[in-house]
């Protein structure tokens, strides 16, 4: 991809490493490591302030389970229940989505556990297209499926003997946010929605972070991925864009160390996710307004939480600014994006409890 200007495009650089999958690209750093060998060897992951990605807990039971979505694609989930549990007794039940790119295992299983140690019944899942869901091309973007996915969690969930359906709320982790809220303005059964790091995967494609992206590199953009299909349609290889850069140097952006630090250490890593989307299907975000009428959610409550210093705080506060009462903005102190994936000592739990204990009492 060519710009003319290189400021700018150093800009929409660092957006594409931001769109909940970090990157398209970085400078080389270790030539030798192979990201599906593992996580890199020679990268020392910041495990600070309790970074437990991975967190297991001996208070709860986690089931693998699997069911098909209205379109019929299976999709893979981890059902978390409370080990106390009562027979007889339906409780309440969350929905938990990955951020843009991950799978299960990253950021998603770790929210679904610690609210099922508070008596929820969790379920963290595979969006379609990801990890061990069903879905080709893989990796490719569709928002209206995307959404359609927290429905058939819903559709799981609220059939299980030990769910009340009326008290069914979601989790959005970064892009599942603005998933999470496309899914609710439809589907009233999801009585309460709580986004984390949220991105509005609509307008972070169209206009870049801070609309630094120009309608001419949106253009380009768009003109690239339409001539790939070509090439795909022919049997050519398939490109992939943004994600998670495989190497990084001191000169990489820092939104690429951040998530590189994530997805590509022992911090987050996962065999079953490169964080990549496939160009062509990529650039249907563009056509994606979550936003639009989030009004509508109302007198359903939402709760939108981000970090202080998160790049992309300005999503959260710009679908807090739309949304109707009841609602609320957390601003997380000292807590950057990729922080409230996994930093147990700053993701805000008690706020996550304290908000679905009263929207779905």
């Amino acid at each position: 991809m060519k710009f003319s200007n290189g400021k700018k495009l150093a800009r929409v650089l660092a957006l594409c490493l931001a769109l909940g999958v970090a990157g398209m690209g970085g400078n080389a750093m270790a030539a030798t490591y192979d990201a599906t060998n593992g996580p890199d060897p020679s990268y020392h992951a910041d495990m600070s302030r309790g970074a437990d990605n991975f967190y297991k807990s001996d208070k709860v039971n986690v089931q693998k389970v699997t069911f098909n979505n209205q379109y019929g694609m299976k999709i893979v989930a981890n059902l978390i229940t409370p080990k106390d549990m009562q027979a007889g007794v339906k409780y309440p039940a969350i929905a938990v989505g990955a951020p843009m790119g991950a799978v299960k295992e990253q950021s998603a299983t770790l929210y679904a556990t610690k609210m099922a140690e508070d008596g929820f019944v969790t379920l963290a899942f595979d969006q379609s297209f990801w990890g061990e869901s069903e879905g080709t091309p893989r990796n490719a973007v569709n928002t209206d499926v995307y959404a359609e996915a927290f429905s058939a969690c819903v559709d799981y969930l609220g059939t299980r003997p030990f769910v009340d359906r009326e008290r069914i709320g979601a989790i959005g982790i970064c892009g599942s946010g603005s998933f999470s809220i496309s899914a609710a303005k439809i589907d009233p059964r999801i009585k309460a929605v709580a986004t984390v790091s949220m991105y509005d995967m609509g307008t972070a494609s169209r206009s870049g972070l801070g609309h630094s992206q120009t309608l001419e590199q949106r253009k380009e953009i768009l003109n690239q991925a339409a001539q790939q299909r070509y090439v795909e349609f022919e049997g050519g290889k398939t490109l992939y864009t943004s994600g998670t850069p495989y190497v990084i140097d001191d000169n990489s952006p820092e939104i690429a160390k951040e998530f590189f630090d994530y997805y590509r250490t022992e911090r987050g890593y996962s065999p079953n996710t490169t964080t990549m989307p496939t160009l062509t299907s990529n650039v249907k975000f563009m056509n994606f307004y979550p936003f639009n009428d989030i009004e509508t959610i109302s007198p359903r409550p939402m709760l939108f939480i981000a970090g202080d210093h998160a790049h992309s705080r300005e999503f959260s506060e710009d679908a807090y600014k739309l949304a109707a009462e009841p609602k609320e903005l957390y601003i997380v102190p000292n807590a950057g994006h990729v922080d409230l994936y996994d930093r147990t000592d700053v993701i805000p739990f008690d706020k996550l409890d304290a908000f679905f204990e009263k929207s779905l009492k």
